[in-house]
């Protein structure tokens, strides 16, 4: 490991997290309107926030800060892919990584990797993805926050894992080992016309809060032991390119398919930008 990414590493993990983000979750949910729509103006500067895709250009329009950046965007702005067998991106944001996952490895960055079994918090629940196919894709600020469907599917378990807040940068990924699979996180497992889908919410420092439609609000609280939801009855199925979730502040989000079920487009590889409900991959 280089000077810099144990400085990085060293920096992030001696920082109070949890306690971080429950202040700042104060700011950004804060109502009052002169504190919102500074920090609003100042974001939308800052990151180069594209309004004109906004349902609403109206600062006034947003409660909070984390009302703006949850905006919803016009439908005109993210078509659909509408290709045969086609794998939709279920978010905006860089390709972190794409790729295989081998004997049970996901790669996160230069010599670092995780294991499917420690994302998911469960050996069992990993099995279905031994050698299937994976992506991790990061959002920004400047980013579209709300998370959807890459592929129709019917929700089988979402899990709560615990864990720390690390940040998700290109710095801390390179710098942390096992990044992804330490920090908190809520897994959807969906059964689809291709075999089980795993989407990973990845929780970071200064994201206050995870949640789905399906559930609303699952952290905060966080806790210490995983949480498991199954669904056997009255099941959600949701179809491709509908919301399933939303990141309140930046973070990313990790797609796992099993074995010989799909693949990634050729030009679907590290740092490409990419935007939610295009083609990424094909089934």
């Amino acid at each position: 490991m280089t000077l810099k990414n144990t400085f990085v590493a060293l920096s992030q993990t001696l920082l109070p997290h949890h306690a971080l983000s429950v202040l700042v979750s104060k700011f950004t949910h804060s109502e009052h309107v002169a504190w919102k729509n500074f920090l609003t103006r100042q974001i939308i500067s800052h990151y180069g926030v594209n309004m004109d895709e906004a349902l609403t250009h109206d600062l006034s329009a947003f409660k909070s800060f984390n009302d703006f950046f949850t905006r919803e965007l016009k439908p005109e702005v993210r078509p659909l892919t509408t290709q045969i067998g086609a794998i939709a991106s279920p978010a905006d944001g860089v390709v972190s990584q794409a790729g295989q996952i081998m004997q049970g490895d996901i790669f996160q960055a230069k010599g670092k990797n995780f294991t499917a079994a420690q994302l998911l918090g469960d050996a069992k629940r990993a099995e279905k993805f031994n050698d299937g196919t994976f992506t991790t894709i990061y959002l920004s600020p400047k980013d579209y926050h709300r998370l959807h469907m890459p592929l129709t599917g019917t929700l089988r378990e979402m899990v709560h894992i615990p864990g720390r807040l690390f940040s998700v940068n290109s710095a801390t990924t390179n710098a942390v080992p096992r990044l992804f699979a330490r920090n908190e996180r809520v897994v959807a497992i969906f059964d689809t016309e291709i075999g089980q889908m795993a989407l990973v919410l990845v929780g970071a420092i200064f994201v206050s809060s995870i949640e789905t439609v399906w559930h609303g609000v699952v952290t905060p609280p966080t806790s210490q032991t995983i949480r498991t939801w199954t669904y056997e009855n009255n099941t959600p199925t949701l179809k491709m390119g509908e919301e399933m979730g939303r990141f309140n502040m930046g973070s990313t989000i990790i797609v796992l398919f099993e074995k010989d079920k799909m693949t990634w487009n050729a030009d679907f590889t590290a740092d490409k930008a990419v935007k939610m409900g295009e083609k990424i991959g094909q089934h």
